[in-house]
């Protein structure tokens, strides 16, 4: 398996609480070249906890100079409709995937309008992925079906990325190209 890919595009995976999100920030905003980054944040608030969650992320990035679009389903059309050169930060996903898969979306023609939005834009792209696949065979055909969905999207956006990371207690193994930065 080669190294070649789209150097602009930077995949970060790892499992909850891994570090992944931080390590992004940190990439995105090295690469930035002194322009404003965007970030694409695919999180639904659908309860309490997960507003307080999302609170915490814009808190975090306070003072850093990002501007925020939200894109829980239409992620390729916000994606293409920035400026071709802009730094963007993908977080995440995993939990844009779920939200396809509860809209009942056609996932592999989504991630496909995914994939082609990522290869045209020009711009430094990080995108934040949870890997998934570590872990028990789930119980259920539906939480099956999403680890099989989320293990195909990281392969193809592996394959498509310049650089592939795994972070894993706050510590970045690459396992594909160089540490941007």
């Amino acid at each position: 398996m080669g190294v070649t890919g789209n150097a602009a595009l930077t995949l970060v995976l790892g499992g909850a609480r891994s570090g992944k999100s931080a390590l992004a920030e940190r990439i995105t905003l090295a690469r930035s070249g002194g322009q404003a980054p965007v970030y694409i944040a695919t999180a639904q608030p659908w309860d309490d906890e997960m507003r307080a969650r999302i609170a915490q992320h814009r808190r975090a990035r306070d003072g850093q100079g990002w501007r925020t679009l939200e894109a829980p389903l239409d992620l390729p059309a916000v994606l293409g409709g920035l400026s071709a050169q802009a730094p963007v930060l993908v977080d995440c996903l995993t939990l844009w995937l779920s939200n396809m898969m509860l809209a009942e979306a056609d996932i592999p023609e989504h991630t496909g309008q995914l994939a082609r939005a990522l290869a045209r834009h020009r711009g430094p792209v990080v995108v934040v992925a949870n890997e998934v696949g570590l872990g028990i065979v789930p119980d259920n055909a539906l939480a099956r079906r999403f680890r099989d969905a989320a293990g195909r999207l990281n392969q193809d956006l592996a394959q498509q990325a310049g650089c592939v990371v795994l972070v894993a207690a706050g510590l970045p193994l690459v396992l594909k190209g160089a540490l941007p930065g």
